[in-house]
């Protein structure tokens, strides 16, 4: 088979990264295949199908070690990422883990450190100084060591975490607001029961740290609502500190009642809790392709043939574990890998997998279907971790009482399942992730992890014969099959099921994260997307939701926050609108003539029949004024006048109809919308007023363009709609907006991490 052949001729981006990213020495696709599956012919039949892969570092690495003189000795790791021994509170242990990550990032390994054992800025020390900095006073050390050491063309990755009753963690928290510190690490805080007690009941919490040299005891109040709306501020503000809901990250996996069992920290994006010295070895499942008959009616999802292939992937990887265990940088590291064999089997195009079967992203049939479908994953992998306990024994520090008395495999494990692990025990003690999968699934074409596709397309530019830079759309791949499939000619006349990062409730998007972490022994790397209009009590709403649905870390990202600014590397000035009021003064509307195009458009919603007439510029199309007036009853008509004089201000002083049509579709769900389309079916695209009206601009608008398309072209109409305005955008005039360090196009926040649609850049993978 050739590269062409398993990705597709047309997916030039994903033979690019292929290329520049994991293969070795330009070898050919099958001998890459071969040597990443180490000749284990169901792992390569699994790849080949595009069913599963392993994580980066595998597909880069294995079996390099054994590839001709030239890789004899060289450094190199099967993880992709590692928790390291968290430093205790003196000189030399604090410098000898800047080593540590020194050495682990010489071998392409990312990094977790906790600095809860650290003292805190003024505790008395027996040295010149007296009284030590702080615990995040040495924060610098390891982000500036993380920036020093090369991996390939890119920079280690390192989280560094404190918990949220250490004396310095409001310090921790506000680090990040100065845009020039610690911009190679990424910081989460430790939350745990007792403090989210303390702000659901607003009662102060004691900070305390005892240091154990000096036998000093440092106590500091505060007020817990006031700390958490500080993390969600900081949060809202700079992208940055996550969330751990620590109690749960401890009380959930099949660790639980391990006594001799510890967690010392999290890995860069967080889906990886490990003790110190651990690793996570990553590989991921495509439920896109494990869905029969997509895009009808018909469309199910394969549960025999992913059970088996869950199966193959946990037999693969403990394959891989066994072949990297020399391989790790450090003693600490090969002594932890196996003591405790964890792996990370995850999955990736979840949003592809519900699209091909008609499923609308965070509805309950979507939450009822990942129930089943990572029930089925959690209790296939703890089987055949059963299955090969009884061909090669248990992970060394297994204990069978502590292990089959866990809730997290009482719930996730079926009767057959629980027996075998009664008789033979378990050969790893982590085996599920939802890692960040950015470069792997932009290679495949899919949505990366659990979360929503990002957008529906994304742009490009191009240099046009003028020398004029023309804005042009690349459909996410996805969204261009399905149009297809359907015959479609704009994304306009998608489904309701195509719901985007940004347009999605935020808490449907937090109960999926919520159902599938009820089947994730470890954790999962996720980011909630939210538009620049979020308000700090909003991302309140939003941590809190996060911590009552049984989450172990969440991550908000809002669009044009201040830390993003320091990812651009050019701030490019927003595209010229060709519309009517495009180059307005601040403050300029456009006088509207009695020169326009009129159409007119009878909707049906909730509450009855609305009227809705749209006047358009008769060269250009763009929208001028919209008028709005209920057609019955039912409904606040006072209501729709002021929303139409709305939308015709906005039209009149330069917005585009795209961005107002985006602002309407994030209006939310209407009860009676609800009601009359369950039970007569009859009313508009929408799922309310203002969405309603949004659609039917949207099809006026686009009707007057194929009309004035026909009169520049002598009549002979066109196969697609020319666009005049620019593509939707949740916010305008973002000056914020993070872009690629290799090609400069945006970059999508998904799966917790960074990844260019344009180039494959990623920074976890």
């Amino acid at each position: 088979m050739q590269i062409e052949d398993w990705l597709g001729s047309e997916n030039q981006l994903g033979m690019d990264i292929w290329k520049n990213k994991y293969c070795y020495d330009n070898e050919t696709f099958d001998g890459w295949l071969e040597r990443v599956s180490a000749g284990n012919k169901d792992v390569a039949k699994m790849v080949t199908e595009k069913k599963f892969l392993f994580g980066g570092r595998i597909l880069a690495n294995r079996g390099l070690e054994n590839r001709g003189l030239e890789n004899r000795g060289r450094k190199i790791t099967l993880s992709n990422c590692y928790v390291l021994t968290p430093p205790e509170d003196n000189l030399e242990d604090i410098f000898e883990c800047a080593k540590k990550l020194a050495r682990t990032y010489s071998y392409g390994g990312g990094c977790g450190v906790d600095v809860s054992n650290l003292s805190p800025c003024g505790a008395k020390i027996n040295n010149a100084a007296k009284y030590t900095s702080g615990a995040v006073s040495f924060i610098d050390l390891y982000a500036i060591t993380t920036g020093l050491i090369g991996q390939n063309g890119r920079r280690g990755a390192l989280m560094i975490s404190m918990d949220c009753s250490h004396p310095d963690v409001e310090q921790f928290i506000k680090i990040k607001t100065d845009l020039n510190k610690v911009t190679k690490a990424n910081l989460s805080v430790r939350i745990h029961d007792d403090f989210m007690k303390a702000v659901k009941e607003g009662t102060s919490y004691p900070l305390t740290y005892t240091r154990k040299e000096t036998k000093e005891v440092i106590i500091k109040e505060v007020d817990a609502k006031e700390l958490f709306h500080l993390i969600a501020e900081t949060n809202w503000d700079y992208g940055e500190p996550g969330a751990l809901f620590w109690d749960r990250v401890t009380s959930w996996n099949l660790l639980s009642n391990t006594k001799e069992f510890t967690y010392a920290g999290v890995n860069p994006c967080a889906e990886e809790p490990l003790p110190a010295g651990g690793s996570c070895l990553l590989g991921s499942l495509n439920l896109a392709q494990f869905v029969n008959q997509p895009f009808t009616k018909e469309a199910e999802f394969d549960y025999t043939s992913f059970t088996e292939c869950v199966k193959i992937c946990v037999t693969g990887m403990n394959e891989v574990l066994d072949e990297g265990l020399p391989l790790h940088p450090l003693q600490e590291q090969q002594d932890s890998v196996r003591d405790w064999r964890q792996i990370g089997l995850g999955i990736m195009g979840l949003a592809d997998m519900l699209i091909r079967m008609g499923v609308t992203y965070g509805s309950k049939e979507a939450a009822a279907l990942c129930d089943k479908i990572g029930f089925t994953l959690s209790d296939a992998a703890i089987m055949q971790s059963a299955c090969l306990a009884k061909e090669y024994g248990t992970y060394p520090k297994y204990d069978k009482e502590a292990v089959t008395t866990t809730p997290f495999l009482l719930h996730n494990a079926s009767a057959e399942t629980k027996k075998a692990v009664e008789t033979y025990g378990l050969r790893n003690s982590q085996l599920l992730t939802i890692a960040p999968t950015g470069t792997l699934s932009t290679m495949l074409g899919i949505s990366g992890g659990i979360e929503p596709i990002y957008a529906n397309y994304y742009e490009r530019k191009t240099q046009s014969l003028h020398g004029k830079d023309v804005t042009y759309k690349v459909y996410t791949k996805i969204v261009e099959d399905y149009m297809k499939a359907h015959d479609l000619e704009d994304e306009a006349e998608l489904p309701e099921f195509f719901v985007t990062a940004m347009t999605l409730d935020y808490a449907s998007r937090i109960e999926m994260q919520s159902v599938w972490q009820m089947h994730i022994d470890a954790s999962i790397s996720s980011t909630v997307n939210v538009p620049n209009t979020f308000s700090v009590e909003d991302a309140e709403q939003l941590y809190t939701l996060a911590y009552e649905k049984g989450l172990k870390g969440i991550t908000m990202f809002r669009d044009g926050c201040k830390r993003a600014g320091i990812l651009t590397t050019t701030v490019e000035a927003e595209p010229e609108i060709p519309v009517a009021g495009a180059g307005l003064a601040r403050g300029e509307i456009v006088q509207v003539t009695d020169e326009v195009i009129g159409e007119k458009r009878k909707l049906v919603t909730g509450c009855g029949t609305l009227h809705c007439i749209a006047l358009f510029d008769p060269y250009t199309g763009a929208l001028l004024e919209t008028y709005l007036s209920k057609g019955s009853t039912g409904g606040c008509n006072n209501f729709m006048i002021s929303l139409s004089r709305m939308i015709s201000i906005c039209a009149r002083g330069g917005i585009d109809i795209y961005t107002i049509v985006d602002q309407l579709d994030s209006t939310g769900s209407c009860p009676s919308y609800a009601v009359r389309k369950a039970t007569k079916g009859d009313v508009s695209k929408g799922a309310c007023c203002p969405m309603a009206v949004g659609n039917a601009l949207l099809d006026m608008y686009q009707q007057v363009q194929e009309r004035i398309a026909q009169q520049n072209n002598n009549g002979e109409v066109q196969k697609k709609t020319v666009k005049i305005a620019p593509n939707p955008k949740a916010v305008k005039n973002v000056a914020n907006k993070a872009n690629c360090p290799e090609c400069g196009e945006p970059l999508s926040f998904e799966g917790g991490c960074n990844i260019c649609k344009s180039c494959g850049y990623s920074k976890c993978d």
